[in-house]
């Protein structure tokens, strides 16, 4: 990595889940998981993606996030982390860009300030985002009990 690149950060893509079958659905996970400090079962399991590492906002710029997605078969994404304002919001509009259906989970992300949120979830998230759905709306949606993810 060239040194006038910035650090990469756990924020986009801490965890770009994908819709699949229950019970754990397969994830894509960026390089740089191992160096986030999170749960065990927040981490990558066997058979699911591990992204090339991205320096930016977005989690599919200089990434393989596309190609691994497509060789996967995968339509959706479900984008939870920080910060919704930047990262996530920057990941959700090129996922919309190159065709993914987007869900946004609003109580999954998080920003410094509440303007931050008000801005990423009902401002700018609309115009990428086909589902913006709290945690409980998604796992009914993705149990088939409700409204699609």
């Amino acid at each position: 990595m060239a040194a006038t690149r910035p650090s990469p950060t756990p924020s986009t893509v801490a965890a770009m889940e994908v819709r699949s079958a229950p019970p754990r659905a397969p994830a894509a996970w960026p390089a740089h998981s191992s160096r986030v400090p999170s749960r065990p079962s927040f981490r990558p399991g066997p058979g699911e993606v591990v992204v090339r590492e991205h320096w930016a906002h977005s989690g599919f710029a200089n990434t393989d996030l596309n190609m691994q997605l497509k060789q996967h078969g995968i339509t959706h994404v479900i984008l939870i982390g920080l910060l919704a304002n930047t990262c996530i919001e920057s990941t959700g509009r090129f996922a919309m860009e190159l065709g993914y259906h987007v869900t946004l989970v609003r109580d999954a992300t998080a920003a410094f300030k509440p303007e931050m949120m008000h801005s990423a979830h009902e401002l700018n998230g609309p115009t990428f985002a086909h589902a913006i759905l709290t945690t409980k709306e998604l796992l009914t949606a993705l149990r088939g009990e409700g409204p699609g993810a």
